[in-house]
Protein backbone atom coordinates (compact mmCIF):
# COMPACT_ATOMS: atom_id res chain seq x y z
CA UNK A 1 0.00 0.00 0.00
CA UNK A 2 1.38 3.40 -0.94
CA UNK A 3 2.18 6.06 1.60
CA UNK A 4 0.74 9.50 0.87
CA UNK A 5 3.29 12.21 1.60
CA UNK A 6 2.00 15.81 1.70
CA UNK A 7 4.48 18.61 1.00
CA UNK A 8 2.98 21.50 2.96
CA UNK A 9 0.54 19.39 4.98
CA UNK A 10 -0.56 22.31 7.17
CA UNK A 11 -2.19 24.14 4.25
CA UNK A 12 -5.89 24.90 4.64
CA UNK A 13 -6.71 22.49 1.82
CA UNK A 14 -3.85 20.04 2.32
CA UNK A 15 -4.58 19.34 5.98
CA UNK A 16 -8.23 18.30 5.45
CA UNK A 17 -7.29 16.20 2.39
CA UNK A 18 -4.72 14.37 4.52
CA UNK A 19 -7.38 13.84 7.19
CA UNK A 20 -9.79 12.40 4.62
CA UNK A 21 -7.27 9.90 3.24
CA UNK A 22 -6.27 8.89 6.78
CA UNK A 23 -9.92 8.36 7.77
CA UNK A 24 -10.34 6.11 4.73
CA UNK A 25 -7.56 3.83 5.96
CA UNK A 26 -4.57 5.12 4.01
CA UNK A 27 -1.02 5.60 5.33
CA UNK A 28 -0.50 9.37 5.50
CA UNK A 29 2.33 11.66 6.57
CA UNK A 30 3.47 15.13 5.63
CA UNK A 31 5.98 17.90 6.08
CA UNK A 32 5.81 21.63 6.71
CA UNK A 33 7.36 24.54 8.57
CA UNK A 34 7.80 24.05 12.31
CA UNK A 35 5.81 27.17 13.26
CA UNK A 36 2.42 26.34 14.79
CA UNK A 37 -0.53 26.72 12.41
CA UNK A 38 -4.08 26.09 13.60
CA UNK A 39 -4.68 23.52 10.83
CA UNK A 40 -2.24 21.08 12.43
CA UNK A 41 -4.36 20.28 15.50
CA UNK A 42 -6.63 17.91 13.56
CA UNK A 43 -3.57 16.14 12.15
CA UNK A 44 -2.15 15.69 15.63
CA UNK A 45 -5.46 14.32 16.92
CA UNK A 46 -5.22 11.59 14.26
CA UNK A 47 -1.53 10.95 14.98
CA UNK A 48 -0.63 11.84 11.39
CA UNK A 49 3.15 12.46 11.35
CA UNK A 50 4.08 16.07 10.56
CA UNK A 51 7.81 16.32 9.76
CA UNK A 52 10.05 19.35 9.18
CA UNK A 53 10.83 19.94 5.52
CA UNK A 54 13.71 17.67 4.51
CA UNK A 55 14.64 16.11 1.16
CA UNK A 56 15.14 12.80 2.98
CA UNK A 57 11.38 12.66 3.65
CA UNK A 58 10.94 11.64 0.01
CA UNK A 59 11.14 7.87 -0.48
CA UNK A 60 10.45 5.42 -3.31
CA UNK A 61 6.90 4.08 -3.36
CA UNK A 62 5.27 7.24 -1.99
CA UNK A 63 2.44 9.14 -3.61
CA UNK A 64 3.53 12.77 -3.41
CA UNK A 65 0.92 15.52 -3.04
CA UNK A 66 2.39 19.02 -3.13
CA UNK A 67 0.79 22.21 -1.92
CA UNK A 68 0.36 24.93 -4.52
CA UNK A 69 2.56 27.36 -2.57
CA UNK A 70 5.72 25.31 -3.13
CA UNK A 71 7.68 25.67 -6.36
CA UNK A 72 10.04 23.46 -8.26
CA UNK A 73 13.03 24.70 -6.24
CA UNK A 74 11.67 23.30 -2.97
CA UNK A 75 14.05 20.67 -1.65
CA UNK A 76 11.42 17.92 -1.37
CA UNK A 77 10.05 18.58 -4.85
CA UNK A 78 13.58 18.49 -6.22
CA UNK A 79 14.19 15.19 -4.39
CA UNK A 80 11.02 13.68 -5.87
CA UNK A 81 12.04 14.77 -9.36
CA UNK A 82 15.50 13.28 -8.91
CA UNK A 83 13.95 9.96 -7.89
CA UNK A 84 11.44 10.16 -10.78
CA UNK A 85 8.51 10.04 -8.34
CA UNK A 86 5.42 11.72 -9.85
CA UNK A 87 4.23 14.85 -8.05
CA UNK A 88 0.50 15.50 -7.79
CA UNK A 89 -0.45 19.10 -7.19
CA UNK A 90 -3.18 19.49 -4.58
CA UNK A 91 -5.90 20.70 -6.94
CA UNK A 92 -5.12 18.05 -9.58
CA UNK A 93 -5.22 15.21 -7.03
CA UNK A 94 -8.48 16.51 -5.56
CA UNK A 95 -9.99 16.81 -9.03
CA UNK A 96 -9.41 13.10 -9.66
CA UNK A 97 -10.42 12.05 -6.15
CA UNK A 98 -13.87 13.65 -6.15
CA UNK A 99 -14.96 11.60 -9.17
CA UNK A 100 -15.67 8.74 -6.72
CA UNK A 101 -18.67 10.56 -5.23
CA UNK A 102 -21.62 12.82 -5.92
CA UNK A 103 -19.53 15.94 -5.56
CA UNK A 104 -20.70 19.39 -4.47
CA UNK A 105 -18.22 22.23 -4.96
CA UNK A 106 -18.76 25.39 -2.93
CA UNK A 107 -17.13 28.41 -4.50
CA UNK A 108 -17.42 32.17 -4.65
CA UNK A 109 -15.34 35.17 -3.67
CA UNK A 110 -16.69 35.22 -0.11
CA UNK A 111 -18.49 32.81 2.19
CA UNK A 112 -17.03 29.58 0.78
CA UNK A 113 -15.78 28.15 4.06
CA UNK A 114 -18.87 28.90 6.13
CA UNK A 115 -21.19 27.55 3.43
CA UNK A 116 -19.10 24.40 2.95
CA UNK A 117 -19.14 23.73 6.68
CA UNK A 118 -22.89 24.24 6.89
CA UNK A 119 -23.53 22.05 3.84
CA UNK A 120 -21.39 19.24 5.25
CA UNK A 121 -23.24 19.50 8.58
CA UNK A 122 -26.64 19.20 6.88
CA UNK A 123 -25.93 16.64 4.15
CA UNK A 124 -23.84 14.51 6.50
CA UNK A 125 -26.85 13.98 8.77
CA UNK A 126 -28.89 12.64 5.87
CA UNK A 127 -26.37 10.61 3.85
CA UNK A 128 -22.83 9.22 4.28
CA UNK A 129 -20.67 12.21 3.41
CA UNK A 130 -17.00 13.11 3.21
CA UNK A 131 -16.00 16.75 3.28
CA UNK A 132 -13.10 19.16 2.86
CA UNK A 133 -13.46 22.63 4.41
CA UNK A 134 -11.06 25.51 3.94
CA UNK A 135 -10.68 26.04 7.69
CA UNK A 136 -8.47 22.95 7.83
CA UNK A 137 -11.26 20.51 8.66
CA UNK A 138 -11.72 17.24 6.76
CA UNK A 139 -13.52 13.97 7.26
CA UNK A 140 -13.44 10.83 5.17
CA UNK A 141 -16.08 8.13 5.41
CA UNK A 142 -15.90 4.76 3.71
CA UNK A 143 -18.92 4.29 1.49
CA UNK A 144 -19.61 8.03 1.21
CA UNK A 145 -22.28 9.01 -1.28
CA UNK A 146 -21.46 12.71 -1.19
CA UNK A 147 -18.25 14.70 -1.23
CA UNK A 148 -18.66 18.32 -0.16
CA UNK A 149 -15.64 20.54 -0.75
CA UNK A 150 -14.46 24.11 -0.93
CA UNK A 151 -13.24 25.13 -4.39
CA UNK A 152 -10.92 28.13 -4.51
CA UNK A 153 -10.80 30.43 -7.51
CA UNK A 154 -7.25 31.66 -6.87
CA UNK A 155 -5.03 31.06 -9.92
CA UNK A 156 -8.08 29.31 -11.44
CA UNK A 157 -7.31 26.18 -9.40
CA UNK A 158 -11.01 25.27 -9.40
CA UNK A 159 -10.76 24.55 -13.12
CA UNK A 160 -9.18 21.22 -12.10
CA UNK A 161 -12.60 20.11 -10.86
CA UNK A 162 -15.64 18.78 -12.71
CA UNK A 163 -18.17 18.57 -9.87
CA UNK A 164 -21.71 17.27 -10.10
CA UNK A 165 -23.00 20.42 -8.42
CA UNK A 166 -21.61 23.86 -7.66
CA UNK A 167 -22.82 26.45 -5.20
CA UNK A 168 -21.57 29.91 -6.20
CA UNK A 169 -22.04 32.40 -3.37
CA UNK A 170 -20.96 35.59 -5.17
CA UNK A 171 -18.37 37.07 -7.53
CA UNK A 172 -16.21 39.96 -6.39
CA UNK A 173 -12.80 41.34 -7.32
CA UNK A 174 -10.14 39.81 -5.06
CA UNK A 175 -6.63 38.33 -5.36
CA UNK A 176 -5.37 41.37 -7.31
CA UNK A 177 -1.91 39.78 -7.40
CA UNK A 178 -3.36 37.29 -9.91
CA UNK A 179 -6.63 38.58 -11.40
CA UNK A 180 -6.33 41.73 -13.50
CA UNK A 181 -9.85 43.05 -12.82
CA UNK A 182 -13.43 42.00 -12.10
CA UNK A 183 -13.98 40.83 -15.67
CA UNK A 184 -11.04 38.45 -15.28
CA UNK A 185 -12.62 37.00 -12.14
CA UNK A 186 -15.99 36.61 -13.87
CA UNK A 187 -14.35 34.80 -16.79
CA UNK A 188 -12.78 32.30 -14.38
CA UNK A 189 -16.13 31.54 -12.76
CA UNK A 190 -17.71 31.26 -16.19
CA UNK A 191 -15.12 28.65 -17.19
CA UNK A 192 -15.77 26.77 -13.98
CA UNK A 193 -19.55 26.85 -14.50
CA UNK A 194 -19.18 25.11 -17.85
CA UNK A 195 -17.55 22.14 -16.13
CA UNK A 196 -20.42 21.42 -13.72
CA UNK A 197 -22.28 18.22 -14.57
CA UNK A 198 -25.75 18.42 -12.97
CA UNK A 199 -26.75 21.87 -11.66
CA UNK A 200 -25.49 25.19 -10.32
CA UNK A 201 -26.96 26.88 -7.26
CA UNK A 202 -26.11 30.59 -7.56
CA UNK A 203 -26.94 33.72 -5.58
CA UNK A 204 -29.38 35.57 -7.81
CA UNK A 205 -28.98 38.82 -5.87
CA UNK A 206 -25.41 39.09 -7.19
CA UNK A 207 -25.45 41.01 -10.48
CA UNK A 208 -22.23 39.36 -11.58
CA UNK A 209 -23.75 35.91 -11.20
CA UNK A 210 -26.69 36.88 -13.39
CA UNK A 211 -24.23 36.75 -16.31
CA UNK A 212 -23.26 33.12 -15.68
CA UNK A 213 -24.48 30.57 -18.20
CA UNK A 214 -23.93 26.82 -18.20
CA UNK A 215 -24.86 23.56 -19.89
CA UNK A 216 -26.84 22.55 -16.80
CA UNK A 217 -29.73 24.19 -14.91
CA UNK A 218 -28.81 27.31 -12.92
CA UNK A 219 -31.00 27.65 -9.82
CA UNK A 220 -30.97 31.09 -8.18
CA UNK A 221 -31.41 31.90 -4.50
CA UNK A 222 -31.64 35.18 -2.61
CA UNK A 223 -33.93 37.86 -1.20
CA UNK A 224 -35.19 39.33 -4.45
CA UNK A 225 -38.46 38.24 -6.08
CA UNK A 226 -36.95 36.77 -9.24
CA UNK A 227 -35.09 33.99 -7.38
CA UNK A 228 -36.15 30.34 -7.50
CA UNK A 229 -35.47 30.07 -3.75
CA UNK A 230 -36.40 33.21 -1.85
CA UNK A 231 -36.02 34.12 1.83
CA UNK A 232 -38.74 36.32 3.31
CA UNK A 233 -40.01 37.47 6.69
CA UNK A 234 -36.59 37.59 8.34
CA UNK A 235 -36.75 37.88 12.13
CA UNK A 236 -33.74 38.25 14.45
CA UNK A 237 -34.04 37.26 18.09
CA UNK A 238 -32.02 35.99 21.04
CA UNK A 239 -31.71 32.51 19.49
CA UNK A 240 -30.58 33.68 16.06
CA UNK A 241 -32.38 34.37 12.79
CA UNK A 242 -35.67 32.90 11.55
CA UNK A 243 -36.89 33.17 7.97
CA UNK A 244 -39.43 31.69 5.56
CA UNK A 245 -38.38 30.02 2.31
CA UNK A 246 -40.46 30.14 -0.86
CA UNK A 247 -39.65 27.85 -3.79
CA UNK A 248 -40.77 29.52 -7.02
CA UNK A 249 -43.29 31.60 -5.05
CA UNK A 250 -44.70 28.61 -3.12
CA UNK A 251 -44.12 28.46 0.64
CA UNK A 252 -41.68 25.67 1.49
CA UNK A 253 -40.91 26.04 5.20
CA UNK A 254 -39.70 28.16 8.10
CA UNK A 255 -36.06 27.78 9.14
CA UNK A 256 -33.87 29.01 11.98
CA UNK A 257 -30.11 29.56 12.12
CA UNK A 258 -28.03 30.57 15.15
CA UNK A 259 -26.14 33.26 13.21
CA UNK A 260 -26.89 36.89 12.43
CA UNK A 261 -26.32 38.97 9.33
CA UNK A 262 -27.84 38.68 5.87
CA UNK A 263 -24.86 36.72 4.57
CA UNK A 264 -25.67 33.88 6.99
CA UNK A 265 -29.24 33.73 5.69
CA UNK A 266 -27.93 33.54 2.11
CA UNK A 267 -25.51 30.73 3.03
CA UNK A 268 -28.34 28.77 4.60
CA UNK A 269 -30.57 29.41 1.60
CA UNK A 270 -27.92 27.96 -0.72
CA UNK A 271 -27.76 24.82 1.41
CA UNK A 272 -31.55 24.52 1.49
CA UNK A 273 -31.66 24.82 -2.32
CA UNK A 274 -29.12 22.06 -2.99
CA UNK A 275 -30.75 19.76 -0.42
CA UNK A 276 -34.16 20.38 -1.98
CA UNK A 277 -32.69 19.61 -5.40
CA UNK A 278 -31.35 16.29 -4.04
CA UNK A 279 -34.65 15.61 -2.20
CA UNK A 280 -33.11 15.36 1.26
CA UNK A 281 -35.68 15.34 4.11
CA UNK A 282 -36.76 18.81 5.24
CA UNK A 283 -36.90 17.83 8.92
CA UNK A 284 -33.19 16.97 8.82
CA UNK A 285 -32.40 20.24 7.01
CA UNK A 286 -34.28 22.23 9.67
CA UNK A 287 -32.64 20.51 12.62
CA UNK A 288 -29.12 20.71 11.22
CA UNK A 289 -29.40 24.38 10.30
CA UNK A 290 -30.48 25.13 13.85
CA UNK A 291 -27.56 23.26 15.42
CA UNK A 292 -24.66 24.40 13.24
CA UNK A 293 -21.87 25.72 15.48
CA UNK A 294 -19.82 27.33 12.73
CA UNK A 295 -16.35 26.75 11.30
CA UNK A 296 -12.92 27.74 12.55
CA UNK A 297 -11.98 31.42 12.36
CA UNK A 298 -15.43 32.48 11.18
CA UNK A 299 -17.05 34.58 13.91
CA UNK A 300 -15.47 32.42 16.65
CA UNK A 301 -16.63 33.96 19.92
CA UNK A 302 -15.17 33.90 23.41
CA UNK A 303 -16.34 35.69 26.56
CA UNK A 304 -13.46 37.08 28.63
CA UNK A 305 -14.71 38.96 31.66
CA UNK A 306 -17.32 41.42 30.48
CA UNK A 307 -15.86 41.59 26.97
CA UNK A 308 -16.65 39.45 23.94
CA UNK A 309 -13.65 38.51 21.77
CA UNK A 310 -14.38 37.41 18.18
CA UNK A 311 -11.84 35.86 15.82
CA UNK A 312 -12.75 36.15 12.14
CA UNK A 313 -10.95 35.46 8.85
CA UNK A 314 -12.43 38.56 7.17
CA UNK A 315 -9.69 40.04 4.97
CA UNK A 316 -11.60 41.70 2.10
CA UNK A 317 -13.71 44.87 2.45
CA UNK A 318 -16.93 43.01 1.62
CA UNK A 319 -16.22 40.42 4.33
CA UNK A 320 -15.33 43.06 6.89
CA UNK A 321 -18.57 44.91 6.21
CA UNK A 322 -20.82 41.87 6.73
CA UNK A 323 -18.85 40.74 9.80
CA UNK A 324 -19.29 44.12 11.49
CA UNK A 325 -22.94 44.08 10.43
CA UNK A 326 -23.48 40.67 12.03
CA UNK A 327 -21.71 41.80 15.21
CA UNK A 328 -23.98 44.81 15.51
CA UNK A 329 -27.06 42.64 14.97
CA UNK A 330 -26.06 40.28 17.76
CA UNK A 331 -24.64 42.81 20.23
CA UNK A 332 -26.90 45.80 19.78
CA UNK A 333 -26.01 47.58 23.01
CA UNK A 334 -22.23 47.15 22.96
CA UNK A 335 -19.40 49.07 21.36
CA UNK A 336 -17.86 47.22 18.40
CA UNK A 337 -14.07 47.52 18.30
CA UNK A 338 -12.38 46.36 15.07
CA UNK A 339 -8.77 45.16 15.29
CA UNK A 340 -7.70 44.56 11.71
CA UNK A 341 -4.55 43.19 10.11
CA UNK A 342 -4.45 43.73 6.32
CA UNK A 343 -3.37 40.65 4.34
CA UNK A 344 -0.90 41.22 1.46
CA UNK A 345 0.35 44.55 0.19
CA UNK A 346 -1.31 44.05 -3.20
CA UNK A 347 -4.79 43.63 -1.72
CA UNK A 348 -4.28 46.52 0.72
CA UNK A 349 -3.18 48.89 -2.03
CA UNK A 350 -5.96 47.84 -4.44
CA UNK A 351 -8.77 48.21 -1.90
CA UNK A 352 -7.41 50.98 0.33
CA UNK A 353 -10.53 53.17 0.07
CA UNK A 354 -12.89 50.19 0.39
CA UNK A 355 -11.10 48.96 3.53
CA UNK A 356 -11.44 52.41 5.06
CA UNK A 357 -15.15 52.57 4.26
CA UNK A 358 -15.91 49.09 5.67
CA UNK A 359 -13.87 49.52 8.85
CA UNK A 360 -15.47 52.89 9.55
CA UNK A 361 -18.68 51.00 10.35
CA UNK A 362 -17.10 49.96 13.67
CA UNK A 363 -17.22 52.25 16.71
CA UNK A 364 -13.43 52.11 17.12
CA UNK A 365 -10.69 50.86 14.79
CA UNK A 366 -7.20 49.58 15.58
CA UNK A 367 -4.82 48.65 12.77
CA UNK A 368 -1.96 46.14 12.84
CA UNK A 369 0.96 46.18 10.43
CA UNK A 370 0.31 44.66 7.00
CA UNK A 371 0.89 40.91 6.86
CA UNK A 372 2.85 39.85 3.77
CA UNK A 373 2.63 36.42 2.19
CA UNK A 374 4.76 33.75 0.59
CA UNK A 375 4.22 35.63 -2.69
CA UNK A 376 5.17 39.08 -1.35
CA UNK A 377 6.67 40.42 1.86
CA UNK A 378 7.05 44.11 1.10
CA UNK A 379 5.23 46.86 -0.71
CA UNK A 380 5.34 50.56 -1.44
CA UNK A 381 2.78 51.44 1.20
CA UNK A 382 2.40 51.01 4.95
CA UNK A 383 -0.40 50.72 7.47
CA UNK A 384 -0.21 54.52 7.86
CA UNK A 385 -1.74 54.87 4.39
CA UNK A 386 -4.88 53.11 5.62
CA UNK A 387 -4.91 54.90 8.98
CA UNK A 388 -5.00 58.28 7.24
CA UNK A 389 -8.31 57.36 5.61
CA UNK A 390 -10.11 56.31 8.83
CA UNK A 391 -10.86 59.19 11.23
CA UNK A 392 -11.23 57.00 14.35
CA UNK A 393 -8.33 54.62 13.66
CA UNK A 394 -5.26 54.04 15.80
CA UNK A 395 -2.25 51.77 15.33
CA UNK A 396 -1.73 48.82 17.65
CA UNK A 397 0.96 46.23 18.31
CA UNK A 398 1.43 43.33 20.69
CA UNK A 399 3.20 45.75 23.03
CA UNK A 400 0.33 48.25 23.09
CA UNK A 401 -2.53 45.75 23.10
CA UNK A 402 -3.38 46.73 26.70
CA UNK A 403 -5.27 49.74 25.35
CA UNK A 404 -8.20 47.43 24.54
CA UNK A 405 -8.91 46.98 28.26
CA UNK A 406 -10.70 50.31 28.34
CA UNK A 407 -13.60 48.88 26.35
CA UNK A 408 -14.87 47.05 29.42
CA UNK A 409 -18.21 46.09 27.87
CA UNK A 410 -17.08 46.00 24.27
CA UNK A 411 -17.00 43.43 21.49
CA UNK A 412 -13.43 43.09 20.24
CA UNK A 413 -13.44 41.93 16.62
CA UNK A 414 -10.05 40.56 15.56
CA UNK A 415 -10.07 40.28 11.76
CA UNK A 416 -7.52 39.15 9.19
CA UNK A 417 -6.07 36.25 7.20
CA UNK A 418 -2.50 36.53 8.47
CA UNK A 419 -1.44 36.00 12.07
CA UNK A 420 -4.01 38.31 13.71
CA UNK A 421 -4.58 35.56 16.28
CA UNK A 422 -1.27 36.41 17.94
CA UNK A 423 -2.71 39.81 18.84
CA UNK A 424 -5.73 38.18 20.46
CA UNK A 425 -3.46 35.78 22.36
CA UNK A 426 -1.30 38.69 23.50
CA UNK A 427 -4.37 40.52 24.72
CA UNK A 428 -5.69 37.52 26.62
CA UNK A 429 -2.28 37.11 28.25
CA UNK A 430 -2.30 40.80 29.19
CA UNK A 431 -5.68 40.35 30.87
CA UNK A 432 -4.41 37.52 33.07
CA UNK A 433 -1.01 39.03 33.80
CA UNK A 434 -0.28 40.00 37.42
CA UNK A 435 -0.27 43.81 37.80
Amino acid sequence: MTQYHFIGIKGTGMSPLAQILHDMGHDVQGSDITQYIFTQSALEERNIPVLPFDKNNIQEGQTIIAGNAFGEQHEEIQAANEKNIPIHRYHHFLGEFLSNFTSIAVTGSHGKTSTTGLLAHVVGAAKPTSFLIGDGTGKGSMGSEYFVFEACEYRRHFLSYEPDYAIITNIDFDHPDYFSDLDDVISAFQQMAMQVKKAIIACGDDANLQQIHAQVPVVFYGFEDHNDFQAKNIQRGDEGTTFDVFVRNTFYGTFQIPGYGTHNVLNALAVIAICHYETLPMDIIKEQLKTFSGVKRRFSEKAVGDQILIDDYAHHPTEIKVTIEATKYKYKNREVVAIFQPHTFTRTKTFLDEFAESLSEADHVYLCDIFGSARENAGNLSIDNLKEKIPNAELISEDTIDVLKKFDNGVLLFMGAGDIQKFQRAYEEALTATP
